[in-house]
């Protein structure tokens, strides 16, 4: 193997994939990257054999081939060479030649043949949709997946194919996400899938602003193919539950809010709470919302928002990061809020298919 690039490209092609990389594997060939040379262009690859990322940059390939190298040391070494070009060789020994300006470089690497190969899919359901919109789908629902590994099927969210609309939801149990986003589908199309947290949080941070995206489902695993990368993931296994039986049908008050307003005022009182006293107490009055903060060991805070409220008194206690999140998910200029009773669970939408449902805290 023997390859000319630039360094902004190979940095850039190794920012792309390393965040899989995890240093403390126990085994070696899993903290590395693998680099291929060939059609005239490097090739990163780099897994934890539950997610698979792959990216590529353009260069001059004098030699195909490929090794791999540890991820994290490759990176710092690429980022500190003089030069704006680098030479990467690859001898019969898997030892890498890396030269860039002054400076030149001998690294031990490992055969590519012992790198796990990427899944391959001779058959599966394929959509195509724009990288923004699911992007923007993850960005309002993911915060809500749980974190609990005892409850593996909540781990990850649904991403749900059906009636010519993908929707995607994320729960923990304590609160629900969902988002809808309308998609030419295949006539009778009905799919599930279950994707784990950590490819998630991986295309959010590598989905663009523009361009198309193809999801190609297999029946244990998924592919996002989308701007020259791609992102293969297994699918977390078992059913998701029935979350639409905790949507309240119908909700006694509907309550328009700014949502900025409402989200630093949420902000500042969240700051009198205690990991003991970890709630926010809301007091819809007449013509105006009150948030109310009471700890023991820190003291209170107090704060009004206007609203439009002429219904009769209602108190309601939230966590106050889960009340949050939501809010800075959207960006809609005003939220709804749909409340029932200090028990009941409460409800907020925008002025875009969202949903979200957070459970109520006992007030004391």
């Amino acid at each position: 193997m023997k390859v000319t690039i630039q360094k902004d490209a190979i940095i850039s092609g190794l920012q792309k994939v390393q965040a899989i990389v995890n240093p403390r594997t126990t085994l070696p060939i899993l903290s590395n990257v693998l680099l291929r040379a060939e059609d005239g262009r490097l090739w990163f690859t780099a897994t934890d054999l539950e997610v698979s990322v792959r990216a590529s940059a353009e260069g001059q390939v004098i030699k195909e081939g490929g090794i791999t190298l540890n991820a994290r040391r490759a990176f710092s070494i690429f980022r500190e060479l003089p030069g704006p070009e680098i030479e990467l060789e690859a001898d019969d020994d898997d030892m890498a030649h890396i030269k860039s300006g002054s400076a030149d470089f001998h690294m031990v690497g490992i055969s590519e043949d012992d790198f796990p190969p990427l899944p391959k899919f001779d058959e599966g359901q394929t959509f195509t949709l724009e990288q923004s919109q699911l992007r923007d789908m993850l960005l309002k629902t993911h915060y809500a997946a749980s974190t609990d590994e005892t409850r593996q099927v909540l781990n990850g969210a649904l991403l749900s194919f059906r009636d010519d609309k993908l929707m995607v939801v994320a729960t923990d149990g304590r609160r629900l996400a969902l988002v809808e986003q309308e998609m030419e589908l295949p006539d009778e199309t009905s799919l599930d899938l279950i994707v784990p947290s950590k490819t998630i949080n991986e295309l959010i941070r590598t989905l663009g602003e523009s361009g198309s995206l193809k999801i190609v489902a297999g029946p244990k695993q998924v592919a996002f193919d989308f701007g020259g990368m791609l992102v293969i993931s297994r699918l977390i296994e078992g059913t998701y539950p029935n979350f639409r039986q905790v949507i309240p049908a119908s909700s006694d008050q509907r309550v328009p809010i700014e949502r900025e307003a409402l989200l630093a005022a949420v902000r500042r009182a969240a700051l009198m709470t205690t990991d003991q006293s970890r709630s926010v107490r809301l007091n819809f009055l007449k013509n105006q919302l009150e948030l109310v903060t009471e700890s023991p060991e820190v003291g209170t805070a107090r704060e009004t928002v206007a609203i439009k409220y002429t219904a009769d008194d209602i108190s309601v206690a939230f966590n106050p990061e889960f009340l949050m999140e939501p809010l800075r998910a959207v960006e809609s200029d005003e939220i709804f809020m749909e409340i029932t009773d200090e028990l009941s669970p409460g409800v907020i939408k925008a002025d875009v298919p969202f949903l979200y449902v957070i459970m109520p805290m006992r007030i004391s």
